[in-house]
């Protein structure tokens, strides 16, 4: 398509001589806007799949892809039954029931936090990985008895409590008495330590046997919900629907992930869509800016424009060269922006880090972000679409600049020279 006379014309005017060092910054700057646009937009773009990733892992790890729920909040008595129904569904990995509550927790120093104790089966508390995989004190074989739990790591932090100490249960359904009503108390020995990674959870939940629940919360044989997981957590309709069709005259309420976490996720992509349109506007800026540098380089090269046409160069040859030269800045701020986005993302972590030490500041609060760590993770579709558009929008940006060389005539040029 570009001939060999044309790329050497090209090469030789992104090379600036003396007196056309302006037009070579601008087209420096244009290089440099690009590939940080480009970099940014990729980095920007990892870091919220990342995060939606990250978040969506921990909440499904510790909270059922699916939910029953009685109506009306009524507690579920058949909770046997319909677990053993529901886990011969094709497509269901694990179903438990769950009792669960909101408590103050206060520890042996005095010190006190409010959370959700939730009641669970061994074989319900294993099915979560989020828990059963990240226990860092203790272990979960020791949950036995009426009065084990387990808590997470930022809870046993805020109440200075280790394995083998107790911690007090405080809950809402006081106690009737011939003086009122008063705060039911229980002590429970901590047995096992959990850190999922989410300060929500590490800060706010804990987990003690089923029946231990049941009869905290005055709830005898009864279940508030029952969790499902499933094979695909995306795909899910199918089996809400089984489920629907199993228990048509139960007084059951069914929900999703989706639906506990709409807010949340709806957030998150909102926030990635607008983040996207506004780094989207570094690289139009930096387009506009090889339009201007290319607009002057026509504006200097004028006359040699005319002696090329003179020496029987068509308007084509002229148009191609100056494609080539805005082009060739689009191109390699793209590729230098792609690199160096890739290579960030890779060692997000690492750089957070380093930057954190140098600055002695807390870049990544988890008690604001919920993580503990700052995720990123590569959709190459993504990846593919903005390099992609990149190259158009550098390419649309010379279009004109380069129209105008070839319509350069070369006459009147030489003749106002």
């Amino acid at each position: 398509m570009f001939n060999a006379f044309e790329r050497k014309v090209a090469a030789r005017y992104l090379r600036a001589r003396r007196g056309e060092r302006f037009v070579s910054v601008i087209a420096i700057f244009s290089l440099v806007g690009i590939a940080l646009g480009v970099a940014t937009l990729i980095i920007v773009m990892s870091v919220m799949n990342g995060f939606r990733q990250e978040l969506l892992s921990q909440i499904l790890g510790l909270n059922g892809d699916i939910a029953i729920y009685g109506a009306n909040a009524a507690p579920l008595t058949n909770y046997d039954e319909m677990v053993t129904k529901i886990r011969t569904i094709p497509g269901v990995t694990a179903a438990f029931p769950v009792v669960e509550s909101q408590v103050l927790f206060s520890g042996p120093q005095g010190g006190a936090a409010g959370g959700v104790a939730r009641g669970i089966t061994p074989d319900g508390l294993a099915a979560l990985p989020t828990v059963s995989q990240h226990i860092v004190a203790g272990s979960l074989s020791d949950m036995q008895g009426d009065t084990t739990i387990a808590i997470g790591s930022g809870l046993a932090a805020q109440l200075g409590i280790t394995v083998g100490q107790t911690i007090s249960l405080i809950m809402p359904q006081g106690k009737a008495t011939i003086i009122g009503t008063i705060p039911s108390i229980e002590s429970f020995k901590v047995v096992a330590i959990f850190r999922t990674g989410m300060q929500i959870y590490d800060s706010g939940y804990v987990f003690l046997p089923l029946e231990s629940a049941q009869t905290l919360f005055q709830k005898p044989g009864a279940a508030t919900q029952i969790q499902i997981f499933v094979k695909d957590p995306d795909n899910d309709d199918a089996i809400k629907q089984q489920i629907a069709n199993d228990f048509p005259n139960a007084p059951i309420n069914i929900g999703d992930w989706r639906h506990a976490n709409d807010a949340l996720f709806a957030a998150v992509v909102v926030e990635g869509n607008v983040m996207f349109l506004i780094l989207t506007l570094i690289i139009v800026v930096a387009a506009f800016n090889v339009i201007s540098s290319l607009i002057m380089m026509v504006k200097d090269k004028a006359k040699d424009i005319a002696i090329l046409r003179t020496m029987g160069a068509s308007s084509g040859a002229i148009m191609r060269i100056f494609l080539m030269c805005g082009a060739s800045v689009g191109v390699l701020g793209t590729l230098i922006g792609f690199g160096l986005g890739v290579v960030f993302c890779a060692n997000i972590e690492q750089i957070r880090q380093f930057v954190q030490s140098i600055t002695g500041t807390k870049l990544f609060d988890p008690t604001v972000y919920y993580l503990e760590s700052l995720p990123a993770t590569l959709d190459w579709r993504q990846v593919v679409e903005v390099v992609v558009m990149s190259f158009a929008l550098s390419l649309l940006a010379t279009i004109y600049p380069s129209w105008r060389a070839a319509n350069i005539d070369p006459v009147e040029t030489l003749r106002s020279e």
